[in-house]
Formats: C-alpha cells, structure tokens, sequence
C-alpha cells in the first residue's frame, strides 16, 4: 500500500480546520489534496486525535502481525494434512 505523504498529525490538523468553518475546497487547495482524498481521511480520522491515530497505527500492526501468524499456523495445517494423506 502506498505511504501517504502526509503524517497522521497533519490529516487531524486539516480535518480540525474544515471543522472550524474553513470550506473543504479551501482546505484541499491549501493543502494540495483532492476532495475524495479528504473525505476519505475524514472518515477514517475524524473524531479522533494524535493519542487515538498512534493506538490505531499500533493495532493495526497487531492485527497484521496476527493475519500472518494465522495463515502460516493454516499453511503448516495444509501441508500436514497432505503429507499425512500421502503415506
């Protein structure tokens, strides 16, 4: 997945300023995005503030880690199965 260019902070400081009364179009044109891309970090980090985003970031990396954990534990599962099938 691409990296966005702009860090967590950032996203939360223009999603705090079209919140504020700042039209979203000015907000996008500030900051080089377009409106989609706002709309999509808004609802992905509205309502929430640089404590939240970190503990986000940290679960999805738990989660990630424990998606790979579990496909490795079903492939090992697989090729048991297989190999015990064979003889």
């Amino acid at each position: 997945m691409r990296k966005s260019r702009f860090t967590e902070a950032q996203i939360i400081g223009m999603i705090t300023e079209q919140e504020a009364g700042m039209p979203t179009a000015e907000v996008c044109r500030k900051h080089g995005l377009s409106q989609g891309t706002f709309y999509r970090y808004k609802s992905k980090y509205g309502g929430l503030e640089v404590s939240d985003v970190a503990k986000l970031r940290s679960l999805e990396d738990e989660n990630a880690r424990l998606k790979r954990l579990l496909a490795d534990t079903v492939l090992d599962n697989v090729v048991l199965k297989d190999l015990l099938g064979k003889s």
